[in-house]
């Protein structure tokens, strides 16, 4: 097996065209915002549970999205809340969800670990470790079998490479060829342990090697390096029907979920050092430099997601609660 590494590509980023572009960072700054207002939400005990945050791997979920179609499937662990904003779900309807309300997206069941949108093909949010590796290789399964023109991008964090479900999906994906696109997105830590403690090999794509599976390796803080590994994965998966491995190295800047006191384990010194590669500044920067959009544009999309952030929560707040007689819908066993 070769290992392989992309190589940025600025002709193609370009021909995206300028409504692709700014609509890719405005889906990255509305992630962003999203999370630190749900954040703002659990610390006034609105939200309960759980809540683990993307900030700060904006660009893995957009990158991932912009490079794939509409109908194409996606599968997640329960970091999920960028991946069903970059799949264009209503992030009003996400929050009435972490509010426990009734017209959220789980009918206020499901909470921040269960997003689930089948109509954008978005297919969870799941909240056991590893257990939506083998549920994306299912769908793949499905794919091949009704010889569909699809692919299914399966996200995890690095933890969950770990977990047996992972190498008996590979091991299937690889001997029934199957188009899947399995997702590492290795922001370093698994809850508090570094890579390195818990993994024999730290390189991470490469443990596809063992079922034949091509590894490859990008900069998850980067969203067009995201953009071509996904678009060269997707490309095997959908015209060759065969599965990648895919590594994107990103950086989560809060702990693993609200409940986490990140200092136990990390400095703040190395958190500081990781922002200097934000996604969201780096993409800015790239379309101010390719007078892409002006600073006053820039400002806008900022102002806009405020505005729609601020309509998010107000929506959540005044939406209904479940109703006593909904206690036992969609139970079946």
């Amino acid at each position: 097996m070769s290992d392989f590494e992309v190589e940025t590509n600025m002709e193609e980023y370009l021909s995206l065209g300028r409504n692709k572009l700014v609509e890719m960072y405005h889906t990255m700054v509305l992630i962003r915002r999203f999370e630190e207002a749900s954040a703002k939400a659990y610390s006034m005990q609105k939200i309960s549970g759980f809540l683990h945050l993307y900030i700060g791997q904006e660009a893995v979920a957009v990158g991932s999205v912009a490079a794939t179609r509409e109908d194409d499937y996606l599968i997640t662990a329960y970091r999920d809340h960028g991946h069903a904003i970059a799949k264009g779900t209503d992030p009003k309807l996400l929050m009435s969800e972490l509010y426990g309300k009734y017209n959220g997206t789980s009918k206020g069941k499901g909470g921040s670990m269960h997003f689930f949108n089948a109509a954008k093909n978005m297919l969870g949010g799941h909240a056991i470790v590893g257990g939506q590796i083998p549920l994306g290789t299912g769908i793949a399964f499905k794919i091949k079998y009704k010889e569909e023109d699809r692919i299914c991008l399966t996200f995890m964090g690095d933890a969950a490479m770990n977990q047996g479900s992972f190498h008996e999906s590979l091991n299937l994906a690889a001997l029934w060829k199957l188009p899947v696109v399995y997702i590492v997105e290795n922001n370093m830590y698994g809850m508090g342990t570094a890579v390195d403690r818990a993994s024999a090999v730290t390189e991470l794509y490469k443990r596809g090697c063992s079922y034949g599976i091509e590894g490859m390796v990008a900069d998850g803080m980067n969203v067009f390096s995201v953009y071509d590994a996904i678009k060269e994965a997707a490309k095997k998966a959908r015209e060759l029907s065969l599965p990648t491995l895919l590594e994107l190295r990103t950086y989560r800047y809060r702990g693993h979920s609200m409940s986490d006191p990140d200092s136990i384990y990390r400095t703040k010194q190395e958190v500081e050092e990781e922002k200097r590669r934000d996604p969201i500044e780096q993409m800015k920067k790239f379309l101010l430099a390719e007078k892409i959009a002006t600073q006053k544009e820039i400002d806008g999309v900022e102002a806009e997601v405020k505005k729609a952030v601020a309509e998010c929560v107000e929506f959540a707040e005044n939406s209904p609660e479940p109703p006593l007689e909904s206690m036992y819908d969609d139970i079946y066993v």
